[in-house]
């Protein structure tokens, strides 16, 4: 097997990490949107330090941090409770330790997005005797998406950047294969040059792909008033 077939499975593992905690981080930042939008004090007192915390921490001391010490706890726990400690996955390492980071950026990305949502088309929904599962349903989530998008779109762009940061733990993702490929053959230049370019092909793509989805989601859309 060639060099180019470790960069072929080094980008699918980067993919499959980046996709899933992009989509956890999402879930991670929708309920804690909600939460600090329409939860207690102390639910908003917690986000607030998780955002925080997350925010004001460098990515890679996190990704250490969680991945060696969350590992650690986990085993202690299962232990303390009788059962034996197991040896967790990388690739589900990575997805939870990025996904965690996400959730930060996504939970404030997503609350900016719902508080700005023009409070007219709440009002009217109520009017019309909505539900507010309905209310939810049928103006806050399309309402919302348009104006959550654009940082949305960022933070896919920031983990896929990010999954190179689990090279450090020894995570066989695109940037750690290629630095294997550049060490073994001595190629320094001409490999990082082609990881470049992939990571640039991701980004290209990915970019025609939000803006596919920011058209679709404000089609037939007139401008928002407050």
């Amino acid at each position: 097997m060639g060099w180019g077939d470790n960069l072929f499975y080094g980008l699918l593992a980067t993919l499959q990490i980046a996709f899933g905690a992009y989509f956890l981080g999402t879930a991670i930042g929708f309920s804690g949107a909600l939460g600090k939008i329409n939860g207690g004090p102390v639910t908003r007192f917690l986000l607030g330090t998780y955002t925080t915390l997350v925010r004001a921490v460098p990515e890679l001391v996190l990704i250490l941090l969680l991945y060696y010490a969350g590992s650690a706890l986990l085993n202690e726990l299962l232990m303390s409770l009788g059962y034996k400690p197991i040896d967790i996955s990388g690739l589900v390492a990575g997805i939870v330790v990025l996904g965690v980071v996400q959730g930060a950026y996504s939970t404030e990305v997503i609350r900016g997005a719902l508080q700005a949502i023009p409070r007219g088309q709440l009002e009217a929904g109520r009017a019309f005797g909505m539900s507010r599962f309905t209310l939810f349903r049928r103006i806050t989530i399309p309402a919302m998406i348009p104006l959550a998008l654009p940082g949305m779109s960022n933070l896919w762009l920031i983990v896929t950047k990010d999954t190179a940061l689990l090279a450090v733990v020894g995570f066989q993702e695109l940037t750690l294969t290629t630095r294997v490929a550049a060490g073994t053959t001595r190629y320094y230049l001409e490999f990082f040059l082609i990881a470049a370019a992939i990571y640039l092909t991701v980004t290209l793509i990915s970019n025609l792909g939000f803006q596919w989805l920011e058209r679709r989601s404000t089609r037939g859309m007139t401008s928002l008033g407050h």
